[in-house]
Protein backbone atom coordinates (compact mmCIF):
# COMPACT_ATOMS: atom_id res chain seq x y z
CA UNK A 1 0.00 0.00 0.00
CA UNK A 2 1.40 3.38 -1.02
CA UNK A 3 1.99 6.07 1.54
CA UNK A 4 -0.52 8.97 1.62
CA UNK A 5 0.49 12.61 2.13
CA UNK A 6 -2.22 15.08 3.12
CA UNK A 7 -2.19 18.29 1.08
CA UNK A 8 -3.14 21.49 2.92
CA UNK A 9 -3.87 24.46 0.66
CA UNK A 10 -3.58 27.98 2.07
CA UNK A 11 -3.99 29.95 -1.18
CA UNK A 12 -7.09 31.68 0.18
CA UNK A 13 -5.27 32.95 3.27
CA UNK A 14 -1.47 32.88 3.07
CA UNK A 15 -1.54 33.22 -0.72
CA UNK A 16 -3.41 36.52 -0.49
CA UNK A 17 -0.52 38.00 1.50
CA UNK A 18 1.47 38.10 -1.72
CA UNK A 19 1.96 41.50 -3.29
CA UNK A 20 -0.93 42.37 -5.60
CA UNK A 21 -2.94 39.22 -4.74
CA UNK A 22 -6.54 39.71 -3.68
CA UNK A 23 -9.64 37.56 -4.01
CA UNK A 24 -13.21 38.66 -3.63
CA UNK A 25 -15.48 36.57 -1.44
CA UNK A 26 -17.02 35.01 -4.55
CA UNK A 27 -13.54 34.27 -5.91
CA UNK A 28 -12.77 32.40 -2.69
CA UNK A 29 -15.93 30.31 -2.98
CA UNK A 30 -15.09 29.35 -6.57
CA UNK A 31 -11.47 28.58 -5.67
CA UNK A 32 -12.42 26.46 -2.68
CA UNK A 33 -14.87 24.46 -4.77
CA UNK A 34 -12.27 23.92 -7.50
CA UNK A 35 -9.59 22.82 -5.04
CA UNK A 36 -11.97 20.37 -3.42
CA UNK A 37 -12.82 18.89 -6.82
CA UNK A 38 -9.20 17.87 -7.52
CA UNK A 39 -8.86 16.14 -4.15
CA UNK A 40 -7.09 18.62 -1.84
CA UNK A 41 -7.43 17.36 1.76
CA UNK A 42 -7.52 20.67 3.66
CA UNK A 43 -8.50 24.12 2.37
CA UNK A 44 -7.66 27.03 4.64
CA UNK A 45 -10.33 29.61 3.99
CA UNK A 46 -8.97 32.56 5.95
CA UNK A 47 -8.88 34.17 9.38
CA UNK A 48 -12.46 34.77 10.54
CA UNK A 49 -11.36 36.93 13.46
CA UNK A 50 -9.31 39.32 11.34
CA UNK A 51 -11.67 40.78 8.73
CA UNK A 52 -15.37 40.81 7.72
CA UNK A 53 -14.76 39.28 4.26
CA UNK A 54 -13.33 36.08 5.72
CA UNK A 55 -16.16 35.88 8.23
CA UNK A 56 -18.70 36.21 5.39
CA UNK A 57 -16.84 33.53 3.45
CA UNK A 58 -17.12 31.01 6.29
CA UNK A 59 -20.80 31.78 6.73
CA UNK A 60 -21.33 31.23 3.00
CA UNK A 61 -19.38 27.96 3.09
CA UNK A 62 -21.66 26.53 5.76
CA UNK A 63 -24.09 25.82 2.92
CA UNK A 64 -21.42 24.14 0.73
CA UNK A 65 -20.68 20.43 0.95
CA UNK A 66 -17.16 19.36 0.00
CA UNK A 67 -16.51 16.04 -1.74
CA UNK A 68 -12.93 15.60 -0.53
CA UNK A 69 -11.64 18.51 1.52
CA UNK A 70 -12.02 19.71 5.08
CA UNK A 71 -12.38 23.47 5.50
CA UNK A 72 -9.88 25.01 7.93
CA UNK A 73 -10.13 28.35 9.74
CA UNK A 74 -6.92 30.08 10.80
CA UNK A 75 -6.22 32.04 13.97
CA UNK A 76 -3.53 32.87 16.49
CA UNK A 77 -3.16 31.68 20.07
CA UNK A 78 -5.09 33.47 22.81
CA UNK A 79 -3.72 36.83 23.80
CA UNK A 80 -1.11 37.07 26.54
CA UNK A 81 -2.66 37.40 29.98
CA UNK A 82 -6.15 36.45 28.79
CA UNK A 83 -8.35 33.37 28.75
CA UNK A 84 -9.05 31.25 25.69
CA UNK A 85 -12.79 31.07 26.37
CA UNK A 86 -13.14 34.86 26.39
CA UNK A 87 -10.73 35.57 23.51
CA UNK A 88 -12.42 37.26 20.54
CA UNK A 89 -10.38 35.27 18.02
CA UNK A 90 -11.44 32.00 19.62
CA UNK A 91 -15.08 33.01 19.57
CA UNK A 92 -14.89 33.99 15.89
CA UNK A 93 -13.09 30.74 15.07
CA UNK A 94 -15.76 28.54 16.66
CA UNK A 95 -18.57 30.64 15.17
CA UNK A 96 -17.08 30.21 11.67
CA UNK A 97 -18.29 26.62 11.67
CA UNK A 98 -15.24 25.11 9.96
CA UNK A 99 -14.40 21.58 11.13
CA UNK A 100 -10.65 22.27 11.32
CA UNK A 101 -8.82 24.98 13.28
CA UNK A 102 -5.24 25.95 12.47
CA UNK A 103 -3.55 27.86 15.27
CA UNK A 104 -0.31 29.75 14.77
CA UNK A 105 1.95 30.18 17.78
CA UNK A 106 5.46 31.49 18.35
CA UNK A 107 8.27 28.93 18.41
CA UNK A 108 11.17 31.41 18.43
CA UNK A 109 12.05 32.88 21.81
CA UNK A 110 13.18 36.11 20.15
CA UNK A 111 9.67 36.63 18.76
CA UNK A 112 8.05 35.81 22.08
CA UNK A 113 9.94 38.48 24.01
CA UNK A 114 10.28 41.09 21.27
CA UNK A 115 7.16 40.76 19.09
CA UNK A 116 4.61 39.47 21.62
CA UNK A 117 6.24 41.23 24.56
CA UNK A 118 5.51 38.40 26.97
CA UNK A 119 7.42 35.70 28.87
CA UNK A 120 8.51 32.37 27.49
CA UNK A 121 6.37 30.53 30.03
CA UNK A 122 3.28 32.57 29.20
CA UNK A 123 3.74 31.79 25.49
CA UNK A 124 3.77 28.06 26.28
CA UNK A 125 0.56 28.52 28.26
CA UNK A 126 -0.98 30.43 25.36
CA UNK A 127 -0.23 27.51 23.02
CA UNK A 128 -1.51 24.88 25.44
CA UNK A 129 -4.64 26.75 26.54
CA UNK A 130 -5.70 27.55 22.98
CA UNK A 131 -5.32 24.00 21.69
CA UNK A 132 -7.01 22.56 24.80
CA UNK A 133 -9.96 24.95 24.42
CA UNK A 134 -10.50 24.10 20.75
CA UNK A 135 -9.85 20.35 20.98
CA UNK A 136 -13.39 19.34 22.08
CA UNK A 137 -15.02 21.95 19.82
CA UNK A 138 -13.40 21.05 16.48
CA UNK A 139 -12.91 17.88 14.45
CA UNK A 140 -9.19 18.62 14.13
CA UNK A 141 -6.80 21.17 15.59
CA UNK A 142 -3.47 21.95 13.90
CA UNK A 143 -0.61 23.84 15.50
CA UNK A 144 1.53 25.93 13.13
CA UNK A 145 4.84 26.47 14.91
CA UNK A 146 5.78 29.85 13.44
CA UNK A 147 9.49 30.52 12.81
CA UNK A 148 10.21 27.01 14.06
CA UNK A 149 13.51 26.53 12.21
CA UNK A 150 14.87 29.95 13.20
CA UNK A 151 13.70 29.25 16.73
CA UNK A 152 15.37 25.85 16.76
CA UNK A 153 18.69 27.37 15.71
CA UNK A 154 18.43 30.04 18.41
CA UNK A 155 17.06 27.95 21.29
CA UNK A 156 16.51 24.29 20.51
CA UNK A 157 14.98 23.39 23.87
CA UNK A 158 12.40 26.18 23.74
CA UNK A 159 11.33 25.50 20.14
CA UNK A 160 10.74 21.86 21.05
CA UNK A 161 8.90 22.95 24.21
CA UNK A 162 6.31 24.79 22.09
CA UNK A 163 5.65 21.57 20.17
CA UNK A 164 5.28 19.60 23.40
CA UNK A 165 2.86 22.21 24.76
CA UNK A 166 0.64 21.77 21.69
CA UNK A 167 1.02 17.99 21.80
CA UNK A 168 0.07 17.74 25.47
CA UNK A 169 -3.08 19.80 24.76
CA UNK A 170 -4.18 17.34 22.06
CA UNK A 171 -3.13 18.89 18.74
CA UNK A 172 -3.76 16.52 15.83
CA UNK A 173 -0.86 17.90 13.74
CA UNK A 174 2.33 19.79 14.56
CA UNK A 175 3.29 21.87 11.53
CA UNK A 176 6.89 23.10 11.35
CA UNK A 177 7.06 26.52 9.68
CA UNK A 178 10.06 28.02 7.91
CA UNK A 179 8.39 31.41 8.07
CA UNK A 180 11.38 33.45 6.87
CA UNK A 181 12.07 30.94 4.09
CA UNK A 182 15.83 30.85 4.56
CA UNK A 183 16.43 27.24 5.63
CA UNK A 184 18.29 24.96 3.22
CA UNK A 185 17.27 21.31 2.66
CA UNK A 186 20.26 19.72 4.43
CA UNK A 187 19.72 21.67 7.63
CA UNK A 188 15.96 21.16 7.48
CA UNK A 189 16.44 17.38 7.36
CA UNK A 190 18.82 17.45 10.35
CA UNK A 191 16.32 19.44 12.42
CA UNK A 192 13.44 17.17 11.41
CA UNK A 193 15.32 14.13 12.68
CA UNK A 194 15.65 15.75 16.09
CA UNK A 195 11.97 16.71 16.15
CA UNK A 196 10.85 13.17 15.28
CA UNK A 197 12.63 11.85 18.35
CA UNK A 198 11.10 14.53 20.60
CA UNK A 199 7.35 14.30 19.76
CA UNK A 200 4.92 11.59 18.64
CA UNK A 201 2.19 13.71 17.03
CA UNK A 202 2.08 13.61 13.18
CA UNK A 203 4.16 16.34 11.58
CA UNK A 204 3.41 18.82 8.79
CA UNK A 205 5.65 21.21 6.88
CA UNK A 206 4.96 24.84 5.90
CA UNK A 207 7.84 26.63 4.17
CA UNK A 208 8.35 29.89 2.34
CA UNK A 209 10.48 30.43 -0.75
CA UNK A 210 12.90 33.21 0.15
CA UNK A 211 15.93 31.02 -0.64
CA UNK A 212 14.05 29.33 -3.52
CA UNK A 213 14.03 26.05 -1.63
CA UNK A 214 10.34 25.79 -0.69
CA UNK A 215 9.53 22.92 -3.03
CA UNK A 216 12.81 21.13 -2.31
CA UNK A 217 12.34 21.57 1.44
CA UNK A 218 8.78 20.25 1.29
CA UNK A 219 9.83 17.15 -0.64
CA UNK A 220 12.80 16.60 1.68
CA UNK A 221 10.46 16.80 4.67
CA UNK A 222 8.18 14.17 3.12
CA UNK A 223 11.18 11.90 2.56
CA UNK A 224 11.91 12.25 6.30
CA UNK A 225 8.41 11.11 7.26
CA UNK A 226 6.33 14.29 7.40
CA UNK A 227 2.69 13.46 6.67
CA UNK A 228 1.21 16.83 5.67
CA UNK A 229 2.45 19.45 3.21
CA UNK A 230 1.15 23.01 3.27
CA UNK A 231 1.46 25.40 0.36
CA UNK A 232 -0.37 27.48 -2.24
CA UNK A 233 -1.33 27.17 -5.88
CA UNK A 234 1.42 28.73 -8.05
CA UNK A 235 3.43 29.47 -4.90
CA UNK A 236 1.50 32.70 -4.23
CA UNK A 237 2.39 34.23 -0.88
CA UNK A 238 4.21 36.90 1.07
CA UNK A 239 7.57 38.16 -0.18
CA UNK A 240 8.93 35.41 -2.47
CA UNK A 241 5.93 33.17 -1.91
CA UNK A 242 5.02 29.84 -0.37
CA UNK A 243 5.76 26.28 -1.39
CA UNK A 244 4.18 25.71 -4.80
CA UNK A 245 1.67 22.87 -4.60
CA UNK A 246 1.45 22.70 -8.39
CA UNK A 247 5.07 21.47 -8.39
CA UNK A 248 4.92 19.48 -5.16
CA UNK A 249 1.87 17.35 -6.03
CA UNK A 250 3.18 15.82 -9.30
CA UNK A 251 6.63 15.39 -7.77
CA UNK A 252 5.12 13.35 -4.93
CA UNK A 253 3.00 11.18 -7.22
CA UNK A 254 5.16 10.81 -10.32
CA UNK A 255 8.66 11.04 -8.86
CA UNK A 256 8.38 9.68 -5.33
CA UNK A 257 5.57 7.16 -5.79
CA UNK A 258 3.51 8.70 -2.97
CA UNK A 259 -0.24 9.28 -3.03
CA UNK A 260 -1.77 12.70 -2.36
CA UNK A 261 -4.57 13.83 -4.68
CA UNK A 262 -6.03 11.10 -6.93
CA UNK A 263 -3.61 10.45 -9.76
CA UNK A 264 -6.37 10.86 -12.33
CA UNK A 265 -6.79 14.45 -11.15
CA UNK A 266 -3.19 15.37 -12.00
CA UNK A 267 -4.43 16.15 -15.50
CA UNK A 268 -6.31 19.11 -14.05
CA UNK A 269 -3.24 20.79 -12.55
CA UNK A 270 -2.50 23.09 -15.49
CA UNK A 271 -6.12 24.17 -15.66
CA UNK A 272 -6.27 24.78 -11.90
CA UNK A 273 -3.01 26.74 -12.00
CA UNK A 274 -4.35 29.04 -14.69
CA UNK A 275 -7.76 29.31 -13.07
CA UNK A 276 -6.16 30.61 -9.87
CA UNK A 277 -3.84 32.94 -11.80
CA UNK A 278 -6.77 34.39 -13.73
CA UNK A 279 -8.83 35.07 -10.62
CA UNK A 280 -5.76 36.64 -9.00
CA UNK A 281 -5.42 38.80 -12.14
CA UNK A 282 -1.87 37.53 -12.64
CA UNK A 283 -0.28 36.53 -15.94
CA UNK A 284 0.55 32.81 -15.86
CA UNK A 285 4.27 32.08 -15.49
CA UNK A 286 5.36 30.70 -18.88
CA UNK A 287 8.32 28.81 -17.40
CA UNK A 288 6.44 27.37 -14.43
CA UNK A 289 7.55 23.75 -13.92
CA UNK A 290 5.09 21.07 -15.02
CA UNK A 291 2.24 23.39 -16.13
CA UNK A 292 3.79 26.45 -17.82
CA UNK A 293 3.52 27.06 -21.56
CA UNK A 294 7.29 26.66 -21.87
CA UNK A 295 7.59 23.59 -19.62
CA UNK A 296 7.46 21.24 -22.63
CA UNK A 297 8.33 23.66 -25.43
CA UNK A 298 11.06 22.66 -27.87
CA UNK A 299 12.79 24.89 -30.34
CA UNK A 300 15.31 24.22 -33.07
CA UNK A 301 17.67 21.60 -34.33
CA UNK A 302 18.35 18.27 -32.71
CA UNK A 303 16.02 18.88 -29.75
CA UNK A 304 12.96 18.95 -31.99
CA UNK A 305 14.14 16.01 -34.04
CA UNK A 306 14.81 13.93 -30.93
CA UNK A 307 11.54 14.79 -29.22
CA UNK A 308 9.46 13.95 -32.27
CA UNK A 309 11.11 10.51 -32.35
CA UNK A 310 11.29 9.85 -28.59
CA UNK A 311 9.74 12.50 -26.28
CA UNK A 312 11.61 11.22 -23.23
CA UNK A 313 14.87 12.49 -24.73
CA UNK A 314 14.04 16.03 -23.57
CA UNK A 315 10.94 15.61 -21.36
CA UNK A 316 11.14 14.38 -17.78
CA UNK A 317 7.47 13.27 -17.80
CA UNK A 318 4.66 12.92 -20.30
CA UNK A 319 3.16 16.46 -20.26
CA UNK A 320 -0.36 15.07 -20.62
CA UNK A 321 -0.10 13.60 -17.11
CA UNK A 322 -0.39 17.12 -15.67
CA UNK A 323 -2.74 18.54 -18.29
CA UNK A 324 0.02 20.22 -20.27
CA UNK A 325 1.04 19.71 -23.89
CA UNK A 326 4.14 19.57 -26.00
CA UNK A 327 4.96 22.57 -28.16
CA UNK A 328 7.27 22.52 -31.17
CA UNK A 329 8.03 26.18 -31.61
CA UNK A 330 9.45 26.02 -35.14
CA UNK A 331 6.57 23.95 -36.55
CA UNK A 332 2.97 24.68 -37.51
CA UNK A 333 2.17 21.53 -35.53
CA UNK A 334 2.31 23.72 -32.43
CA UNK A 335 -0.75 25.69 -33.40
CA UNK A 336 -2.86 22.65 -34.17
CA UNK A 337 -1.77 20.54 -31.23
CA UNK A 338 -2.07 23.29 -28.64
CA UNK A 339 -5.56 24.27 -29.78
CA UNK A 340 -6.68 20.64 -29.81
CA UNK A 341 -5.37 20.20 -26.32
CA UNK A 342 -6.98 23.43 -25.18
CA UNK A 343 -10.36 22.09 -26.30
CA UNK A 344 -9.78 18.83 -24.46
CA UNK A 345 -8.89 20.76 -21.31
CA UNK A 346 -12.45 22.04 -21.33
CA UNK A 347 -13.94 18.60 -21.89
CA UNK A 348 -14.52 18.93 -25.64
CA UNK A 349 -13.35 15.96 -27.71
CA UNK A 350 -12.50 17.36 -31.12
CA UNK A 351 -11.85 15.22 -34.15
CA UNK A 352 -9.79 17.49 -36.34
CA UNK A 353 -10.92 15.78 -39.53
CA UNK A 354 -14.57 16.93 -39.43
CA UNK A 355 -15.82 20.28 -40.81
CA UNK A 356 -17.36 21.21 -37.45
CA UNK A 357 -14.15 20.62 -35.57
CA UNK A 358 -12.19 22.57 -38.17
CA UNK A 359 -14.43 25.59 -37.60
CA UNK A 360 -13.99 25.30 -33.85
CA UNK A 361 -10.24 25.00 -34.18
CA UNK A 362 -9.99 27.96 -36.53
CA UNK A 363 -12.09 30.14 -34.24
CA UNK A 364 -10.17 29.12 -31.13
CA UNK A 365 -6.88 29.82 -32.84
CA UNK A 366 -8.06 33.24 -34.01
CA UNK A 367 -9.34 34.26 -30.56
CA UNK A 368 -6.25 33.07 -28.72
CA UNK A 369 -4.15 35.08 -31.14
CA UNK A 370 -6.27 38.12 -30.27
CA UNK A 371 -5.57 37.64 -26.58
CA UNK A 372 -8.55 35.62 -25.33
CA UNK A 373 -7.94 33.21 -22.47
CA UNK A 374 -10.76 31.06 -21.19
CA UNK A 375 -9.38 29.87 -17.85
CA UNK A 376 -11.72 31.45 -15.34
CA UNK A 377 -14.18 32.24 -18.15
CA UNK A 378 -15.97 28.94 -18.51
CA UNK A 379 -19.22 30.50 -19.66
CA UNK A 380 -17.58 32.35 -22.57
CA UNK A 381 -15.90 29.14 -23.67
CA UNK A 382 -19.18 27.25 -23.71
CA UNK A 383 -20.82 30.01 -25.75
CA UNK A 384 -17.86 30.10 -28.13
CA UNK A 385 -18.30 26.40 -28.86
CA UNK A 386 -22.00 26.86 -29.50
CA UNK A 387 -21.38 29.76 -31.87
CA UNK A 388 -18.67 27.92 -33.78
CA UNK A 389 -20.95 24.92 -34.24
CA UNK A 390 -23.83 27.12 -35.41
CA UNK A 391 -26.04 26.13 -32.48
CA UNK A 392 -26.16 29.49 -30.77
CA UNK A 393 -29.50 31.33 -30.66
CA UNK A 394 -29.02 35.01 -29.74
CA UNK A 395 -31.45 36.35 -27.14
CA UNK A 396 -30.98 39.93 -28.34
CA UNK A 397 -29.08 41.86 -30.98
CA UNK A 398 -27.12 45.04 -30.40
CA UNK A 399 -28.11 48.09 -32.43
CA UNK A 400 -25.85 50.57 -30.60
CA UNK A 401 -24.56 51.60 -27.21
CA UNK A 402 -22.98 54.77 -25.86
CA UNK A 403 -21.30 55.59 -22.57
CA UNK A 404 -20.76 59.09 -21.18
CA UNK A 405 -18.64 59.89 -18.14
CA UNK A 406 -19.21 63.43 -16.94
CA UNK A 407 -17.47 65.43 -14.24
CA UNK A 408 -20.11 67.68 -12.68
CA UNK A 409 -19.33 70.76 -10.61
CA UNK A 410 -19.85 70.12 -6.92
CA UNK A 411 -20.16 66.36 -7.32
CA UNK A 412 -17.90 64.07 -5.29
CA UNK A 413 -17.52 61.55 -8.11
CA UNK A 414 -17.87 61.63 -11.92
CA UNK A 415 -21.27 60.51 -13.24
CA UNK A 416 -21.46 57.62 -15.71
CA UNK A 417 -24.46 57.19 -17.99
CA UNK A 418 -25.05 54.55 -20.65
CA UNK A 419 -27.65 54.28 -23.42
CA UNK A 420 -28.34 50.95 -25.13
CA UNK A 421 -30.39 50.09 -28.23
CA UNK A 422 -31.06 46.38 -28.65
CA UNK A 423 -33.59 44.29 -30.59
CA UNK A 424 -35.36 41.70 -28.47
CA UNK A 425 -37.76 39.31 -30.16
CA UNK A 426 -38.08 41.75 -33.06
CA UNK A 427 -38.76 44.77 -30.81
CA UNK A 428 -36.30 47.70 -30.59
CA UNK A 429 -35.63 48.69 -26.99
CA UNK A 430 -33.87 51.99 -26.25
CA UNK A 431 -32.89 52.49 -22.60
CA UNK A 432 -30.62 54.65 -20.50
CA UNK A 433 -29.24 54.16 -17.00
CA UNK A 434 -26.66 55.63 -14.66
CA UNK A 435 -24.04 53.76 -12.66
CA UNK A 436 -21.03 54.21 -10.43
CA UNK A 437 -18.82 53.64 -13.46
CA UNK A 438 -19.15 53.05 -17.21
CA UNK A 439 -19.40 49.25 -16.93
CA UNK A 440 -21.93 49.43 -14.12
CA UNK A 441 -23.99 51.90 -16.19
CA UNK A 442 -23.86 49.58 -19.21
CA UNK A 443 -24.95 46.68 -17.04
CA UNK A 444 -27.93 48.64 -15.72
CA UNK A 445 -28.97 49.86 -19.17
CA UNK A 446 -28.77 46.41 -20.74
CA UNK A 447 -30.78 44.80 -17.93
CA UNK A 448 -33.37 47.56 -18.18
CA UNK A 449 -33.84 46.71 -21.85
CA UNK A 450 -34.06 42.96 -21.29
CA UNK A 451 -35.78 42.35 -17.97
CA UNK A 452 -39.29 42.88 -19.34
CA UNK A 453 -38.66 40.00 -21.75
CA UNK A 454 -36.51 37.87 -19.40
CA UNK A 455 -37.66 38.53 -15.81
CA UNK A 456 -35.17 36.09 -14.28
CA UNK A 457 -32.34 38.47 -15.19
CA UNK A 458 -33.31 40.43 -12.08
CA UNK A 459 -31.66 37.78 -9.90
CA UNK A 460 -28.34 37.95 -11.76
CA UNK A 461 -25.55 39.82 -10.00
CA UNK A 462 -22.21 41.09 -11.25
CA UNK A 463 -19.84 39.81 -8.55
CA UNK A 464 -16.38 40.75 -9.74
CA UNK A 465 -14.61 42.66 -12.51
CA UNK A 466 -10.93 42.38 -13.48
CA UNK A 467 -8.89 44.10 -16.17
CA UNK A 468 -5.55 43.03 -17.61
CA UNK A 469 -3.42 44.95 -20.09
CA UNK A 470 -2.06 42.45 -22.64
CA UNK A 471 0.83 44.50 -24.00
CA UNK A 472 2.07 47.03 -21.46
CA UNK A 473 4.58 48.49 -23.94
CA UNK A 474 1.72 50.11 -25.93
CA UNK A 475 0.54 52.18 -22.97
CA UNK A 476 -3.02 53.47 -23.25
CA UNK A 477 -3.29 51.97 -26.76
CA UNK A 478 -2.74 48.44 -25.45
CA UNK A 479 -5.27 45.69 -25.95
CA UNK A 480 -7.32 44.92 -22.83
CA UNK A 481 -8.76 41.70 -21.45
CA UNK A 482 -11.72 41.92 -19.07
CA UNK A 483 -12.88 39.07 -16.86
CA UNK A 484 -16.32 39.32 -15.27
CA UNK A 485 -17.69 36.99 -12.61
CA UNK A 486 -21.47 36.83 -12.34
CA UNK A 487 -23.89 34.74 -10.35
CA UNK A 488 -27.44 33.99 -9.36
CA UNK A 489 -28.96 31.89 -6.59
CA UNK A 490 -27.76 28.66 -8.25
CA UNK A 491 -24.25 29.17 -9.60
CA UNK A 492 -21.45 31.56 -10.48
CA UNK A 493 -19.78 31.84 -13.88
CA UNK A 494 -16.98 33.72 -15.60
CA UNK A 495 -16.91 35.49 -18.96
CA UNK A 496 -14.17 37.25 -20.91
CA UNK A 497 -13.89 40.03 -23.48
CA UNK A 498 -10.85 41.34 -25.37
CA UNK A 499 -10.64 44.59 -27.36
CA UNK A 500 -8.49 47.64 -27.94
CA UNK A 501 -11.11 49.63 -26.02
CA UNK A 502 -11.70 48.75 -22.37
CA UNK A 503 -15.41 49.60 -22.69
CA UNK A 504 -15.82 47.28 -25.68
CA UNK A 505 -13.96 44.49 -23.89
CA UNK A 506 -16.26 44.99 -20.91
CA UNK A 507 -19.33 44.97 -23.15
CA UNK A 508 -18.29 41.66 -24.76
CA UNK A 509 -17.80 40.03 -21.36
CA UNK A 510 -21.06 41.50 -20.08
CA UNK A 511 -23.06 40.25 -23.07
CA UNK A 512 -21.62 36.75 -22.65
CA UNK A 513 -22.59 36.83 -18.98
CA UNK A 514 -26.20 37.72 -19.81
CA UNK A 515 -26.35 35.19 -22.66
CA UNK A 516 -25.07 32.42 -20.39
CA UNK A 517 -27.64 33.27 -17.73
CA UNK A 518 -30.49 33.19 -20.25
CA UNK A 519 -29.22 29.95 -21.77
CA UNK A 520 -28.95 28.33 -18.33
CA UNK A 521 -32.51 29.46 -17.53
CA UNK A 522 -33.71 27.85 -20.76
CA UNK A 523 -32.08 24.58 -19.78
CA UNK A 524 -33.90 24.77 -16.46
CA UNK A 525 -37.19 25.49 -18.20
CA UNK A 526 -37.52 29.03 -16.85
CA UNK A 527 -39.09 31.77 -18.99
Amino acid sequence: MRRLIKIYDTTLRDGTQGEGISFSMEDKVRLATRLDAIGIHYIEGGWPGSNPKDLRFFRRMQDVTFKHAKLAAFSMTRRAGGLAESDANMQALVAAGAPVATIVGKAWDFHVTQALGTTLEENLSMVHDTIAYLRPRMDEVLFDAEHFFDGFRANRDYALATLRAAESAGAHWLVLCDTNGGTLPGELVEILRVVKSAVKTPLGIHVHNDAECAVANSLAAVAEGVGQVQGTVNGFGERCGNANLVSIIPSLVLKMGIDCIPETHLRELRDVSRFVAELANRKPWDAQPYVGDSAFAHKGGMHVSAVLKHPETYEHINPELVGNHRRVLVSELEGKSSILWKAREFGIDIDQDTPDSRRILDRLKQLEDEGFQFEGAEASFELLMERALGRHRPYFELDAYRVIVEEQAGADEPVAEATVRVRVKGILEHTAAAGNGPVNALDHALRKALEEFYPHLKEMRLLDYKVRILDESKGTAAKTRVLITSGDSRETWGTVGVADNIIEASWLALVDSVEYKLRADDRRGQP
